[in-house]
């Protein structure tokens, strides 16, 4: 499973529970898959191919619905993100701005190593993947 970690000052330390799925909001009149695809690409600089496998949705703490679909591809090691950049203040009420990728680093993980990693909310996203690929093992094996 590839799992993303933030990039900037905020999270530099910051290692489990804190890495996401590369994921990202629809453009106006965007329908969500359509916005999967641009923000995976966006986040990661390659190009997703399917067939997809549909993940559903969750509800993180902080009240964004993180819709999901999974597809068959490989990072390679020590690939850095060509992700695009995003400008924040840091520390907030410094005035100072800070300029970093959204990502700044990628991994290719096994369930539960990237279970680890995931920020808590997304986890269902592993369970509903092996779940979904079980299913199909079992369909193709009839």
């Amino acid at each position: 499973m590839l799992v993303a970690h933030p990039g900037g000052p905020f999270f530099a330390n910051k290692d489990e529970g804190w890495w996401s799925i590369p994921k990202g909001e629809p453009e106006q009149e965007e329908e969500i898959f359509d916005a999967a695809l641009r923000e995976f690409e966006e986040e990661t600089g390659l190009k997703p191919k399917g067939p997809y496998l549909e993940l559903g949705n969750i509800l993180q703490k902080n009240g964004k619905r993180v819709y999901a679909w999974a597809f068959e591809g490989a990072w390679p090691e020590g690939k850095i993100p060509e992700c695009n950049e995003i400008t924040m203040e840091f520390p907030k009420g410094s005035g100072k701005s800070w300029t970093f990728p959204e990502i700044d680093r990628a991994l290719m993980l096994p369930p539960a190593q990237a279970r680890a990693k995931l920020r808590k909310e997304q986890t269902p996203f592993i369970d509903r993947l092996l779940e979904r690929l079980e299913r199909n093992s079992m369909a193709s094996k009839g």
